[in-house]
């Protein structure tokens, strides 16, 4: 009920003030009603409940009334705070030498002290709190106490500065009447209002421009003594072609007194003083000279009020010689200066041009002398080429005819080791056999070292099957490891290469060679390696192995790291050979040592795109023994050799493994030998020199025709690469000289178990 009598948007005085009306009304009718029903003793009750309502609104329109009255004076103390903070500020940017202007962040201006405009009379008394950033620079440009530029309206220097107000941080100078300079700076804050500091620099500036004068008096000065000290002739003109400068030299150079020199003198005057006294080394110069020092506005064909345009015709610098007399000549440039000035140097060349004369003299001498010389050493040339090549000619030469006898000794050794029964006897022949290698080897790397340094070994690159020429070579040099105690492994694969194969063969066979000699203990072992585009070939050795200051020295001629050495093993040039073949196929030759532990030497050859990939092979290449000396019989073999000794030192080898040997000179003689024994050979083995121009190869074809498909043996001592490519063709087996009878008896040996 209460609730309903009370509305609660009254305020509390309001409300009070209906409540006693209430009370007062319900007592007033309780105390006149007689009812006995109780209904005044309800009424009272009421009205005890409405005065308790009324003391509690009372005490909370106290506390209200203390709290507003708590917070009147906190607002009172804080506007007191607000306005000392305002008068200390304006006390403070007034005590500010600058004039000093802030605007808020919609450019409105809120204060300024009293020395902002103060270069400004005539609109000072308009900067006041209110006014807009774009009226303050309107009334700014159109100023009577700002001095703007020559040429600039104030509409455009009020749209440049508005454009400059969009930047956070501005500074410029502006010059006011009366020759004063005033400093603008303007920066943003971080609300985004403006601050404008204005400074007058005066007396900064006339500093400056003191200074200034100053050093253009001290610039005059060096100016006019490095003119007087150069060594060349310098006069100045301006841009209407006026003498403004010049040194004392230039009137020695031209023979014009001094004195005839004045500021402001013409070109033209000079020009004509230059043109009696000078003669010009080219045609037509003098007018050349008069159109270039033309004005800058007379080329741009406009007057003096077009000078911007007759900037832009710069002009090229000019060069050309003035000659006086018979031999005094000068130098002249004329250079083009950016005010449209230019420049005249004058150098006296005379020296030179006599030295160049004399060098031209000497020069023609000195051609005549290089191209005697030259001639001198181009027949000098031809002779050490001639030599050269007759040297060349004479160790293949030599070496055939050394390989020739030499074969056939190693043959009659080793017939009559098998026929001395004697140990004593035996010994000494294995050692003649022994120096024979050794001859053999010297023989065979002589010959390889001179073709490689003639320059003209030829190189023939075909598919090499890497297996092949390894397994080969392993079946080769297996001897010499079981000798020693050493194992000999190849890693096979089917890799195929491009490369030569008589130089590879050659350079893995000095590799292999040089990695059993000087190994004692462990073996050597074979390996190939596959990469993206190539393919590594590495021989490892459990040797000694090679310090680094002997890497390079192992690869010299006739150099051994053992000095005790003998002649047997070796003279020094395998790994020389190696070097010098592996340059010439562009096959990269690369070490790994470690002293006491082993060497790996390793080749990278190119694979030959048509070859299957390499593939791992988990069976090293260990077997195949080494073939023992079984007898051959029933194995008729023809020999054809001109050579009488080698003929009959290879009819006896065979002759004592059990084969039936036909030994001839000619081919004439082996068919009257055939025809009267009427005979078909199993085997021919046939040199390929037969002399009386004879060619092995020839013989082996018409044989052929004659007795069918047989077997054949090609001996030669050529080191021509067209030979084995001749020997594949023919299908036949090479044996070079000195032929190695082991590798002799496995041929024959193959060829009798194909025919069982």
């Amino acid at each position: 009920m209460t609730a309903g009598l009370i509305d609660p948007r009254d305020s509390l005085e309001r409300q009070n003030e209906k409540l006693l009306k209430i009370t007062a009304t319900l007592m007033r009718r309780v105390e006149q009603d007689t009812d006995a029903s109780g209904l005044a003793y309800a009424q009272f009750e009421r009205a005890v409940l409405l005065e308790e309502e009324i003391r509690s609104r009372t005490r909370d329109l106290e506390r209200t009334l203390d709290l507003l009255n708590l917070s009147n004076a906190k607002l009172a103390e804080a506007n007191r705070e607000t306005e000392a903070a305002r008068a200390n500020l304006a006390n403070a940017i007034e005590t500010v030498q600058e004039g000093f202007a802030l605007f808020n962040a919609q450019d409105v201006l809120v204060m300024c002290n009293s020395r902002f405009g103060m270069h400004m009379p005539d609109i000072r008394a308009d900067l006041r709190p209110g006014l807009r950033f774009d009226s303050y620079v309107q009334l700014v440009s159109s100023s009577t106490s700002l001095s703007l530029p020559a040429g600039t309206p104030p509409a455009t220097w009020a749209a440049r500065r508005l454009a400059r107000h969009q930047d956070r941080s501005v500074m410029f100078n502006v010059r006011m009447t009366g020759n004063r300079w005033v400093q603008v700076s303007e920066h943003r804050t971080p609300d985004g209002g403006t601050v404008i500091l204005q400074t007058d620099v005066t007396d900064i500036m006339r500093l400056q421009h003191q200074e200034r004068e100053r050093i253009l008096d001290d610039q005059a000065r060096l100016i006019r003594a490095t003119l007087e000290h150069l060594n060349q002739g310098v006069c100045i003109f301006d841009q209407q072609a006026r003498l403004v400068g010049w040194n004392r030299l230039m009137g020695d150079l031209l023979s014009i007194p001094i004195g005839r020199f004045r500021i402001g003198s013409r070109f033209e005057r000079i020009f004509e003083r230059l043109r009696e006294t000078f003669t010009f080394s080219q045609v037509d110069i003098a007018n050349q000279v008069t159109n270039w020092a033309r004005p800058r506005t007379e080329l741009a064909g406009g007057s003096a009020s077009e000078q911007t345009t007759a900037e832009q015709h710069a002009r090229a610098p000019l060069s050309f010689d003035i000659q006086q007399g018979a031999t005094r000549v000068l130098t002249v440039f004329m250079q083009d200066m950016p005010d449209g000035g230019f420049v005249i140097s004058f150098t006296d060349v005379t020296a030179e041009r006599q030295a160049a004369r004399a060098m031209s003299e000497a020069r023609d001498t000195l051609e005549q002398r290089v191209l005697e010389r030259t001639l001198e050493l181009e027949d000098a040339l031809q002779a050490a080429e001639r030599a050269n090549a007759s040297k060349s000619r004479f160790v293949a030469a030599a070496s055939h005819d050394l390989l020739q006898p030499l074969s056939a000794a190693k043959l009659f050794v080793a017939a009559l080791k098998s026929e001395l029964p004697d140990a004593s006897p035996q010994d000494t022949l294995h050692k003649a056999a022994n120096a024979l290698d050794s001859v053999e080897t010297l023989v065979s790397a002589l010959l390889d070292i001179s073709r490689l340094d003639s320059g003209r070994a030829e190189v023939h690159v075909t598919s090499v099957d890497l297996d092949d020429l390894l397994g080969q070579l392993q079946d080769e040099m297996r001897p010499t490891a079981d000798l020693k105690g050493l194992t000999l492994r190849l890693r096979p694969s089917r890799a195929r290469v491009l490369s030569d194969v008589t130089y590879l063969r050659r350079i893995m066979q000095n590799l292999i060679s040089n990695a059993l000699r000087y190994t004692d203990q462990g073996g050597v072992l074979i390996g190939i390696r596959p990469r993206r585009a190539s393919v590594r070939v590495e021989v490892w050795d459990t040797g000694p192995g090679i310090a680094d200051e002997d890497r390079n020295r192992i690869f010299a001629e006739f150099q051994r790291l053992n000095a005790t050495a003998s002649a047997a093993d070796g003279m020094g040039l395998g790994l020389a050979i190696v070097e010098r073949a592996c340059a010439l196929l562009g096959h990269p030759l690369t070490l790994r040592s470690e002293v006491g532990r082993g060497t790996v030497f390793a080749i990278d050859l190119p694979r030959d795109a048509a070859s299957p990939p390499i593939g791992e092979v988990s069976r090293l290449r260990t077997d195949a023994p080494y073939p023992a000396p079984t007898q051959l019989p029933q194995l008729i073999a023809l020999l054809i050799v001109a050579d009488a000794d080698l003929r009959q030192a290879l009819s006896l080898t065979m002759e004592q493994w059990g084969i039936d040997v036909l030994p001839c000179a000619s081919e004439d003689e082996a068919r009257t030998l055939l025809a009267e024994i009427e005979v078909t050979p199993d085997v021919l083995l046939i040199d390929l020199q037969l002399g009386s121009n004879q060619c092995g190869a020839k013989v082996i074809e018409d044989l052929r025709r004659d007795f069918g498909s047989l077997p054949a043996c090609l001996i030669s001592s050529s080191p021509s690469p067209d030979i084995p490519r001749l020997a594949q063709r023919l299908d036949a087996q090479l044996f070079a000289k000195p032929i190695h009878t082991e590798q002799l008896r496995s041929f024959l040996n193959d060829l009798r178990s194909r025919q069982v």
